[in-house]
């Protein structure tokens, strides 16, 4: 498999794939292929895995795209400005992503949900209740929000980030969620009830733009109809 990643702000992934090869995604992720690809739609692990791939926002059914012969090609879009980052997965480097992250794998690489230890501050929380972890071997390719910053945190080390500019991590950091501290900071402070909390070892990549924080400040500007 080759890869190529174009578009700036606004990127897409060209996937080359020799006869044989194969790459699935979501249901309705791919934007463009040649014509010599097969396509089979499933739930990819069983209904149960669909459902629970469901709740980290990504379609219950994925896509596999197989090439017939080689050379063929198949493309990939973001939704959002941002990065489309390529990450390679084997039994050393397991990475935990923000949901919706995932845009296309190899079949090699295994999807699933997973949760937050504290369900009640998780779903209060917003972003950080259903994240997705991405194990197994090979290339996946995640969808991401404004520009990285990588960073590497020491055993023990913590950094403090809002909910919706984390990207994704080593699956060696640890993940929690804290509650803002003081009636003031609460209510006026305008970082919301809740910080996620990442702990090393290990490497997290956060971005700059938060989907959500991005719709709601939209979301002011669109006009409604009051009649």
């Amino acid at each position: 498999m080759k890869y190529d990643i174009f578009g700036g702000t606004l990127p897409a992934v060209e996937i080359t794939l020799d006869k044989g090869e194969g790459i699935y995604t979501q249901s309705g992720g791919m934007a463009w292929m040649t014509d010599d690809i097969a396509m089979e739609t499933n739930t990819k692990g069983g209904i149960f895995k669909g459902l629970a791939r469901s709740f980290s926002g990504d379609s219950m059914f994925m896509a596999t795209y197989t090439a017939n012969k080689d050379n063929e090609r198949i493309t990939f879009s973001a939704a959002t400005p941002g990065e489309i980052r390529p990450i390679t997965i084997d039994s050393a480097h397991e990475y935990i992503a923000q949901k919706g992250a995932f845009l296309c794998a190899e079949n090699g690489v295994n999807l699933k949900s997973v949760f937050t230890k504290s369900f009640g501050a998780g779903l209060v929380g917003g972003e950080g209740f259903v994240l997705q972890e991405l194990s197994g071997n090979g290339t996946a390719f995640l969808e991401l929000d404004g520009s990285l910053k990588e960073i590497e945190l020491a055993p023990g080390e913590r950094v403090k980030v809002d909910s919706g500019n984390v990207a994704f991590f080593e699956k060696s950091v640890s993940y929690t969620v804290e509650t803002v501290k003081g009636f003031k900071n609460i209510f006026f402070g305008g970082e919301g009830l809740f910080l996620t909390v990442l702990t090393g070892p290990g490497k997290v990549w956060l971005q700059t733009v938060s989907i959500s924080e991005l719709a709601a400040k939209i979301r002011k500007y669109i006009p409604t109809n009051n009649n």
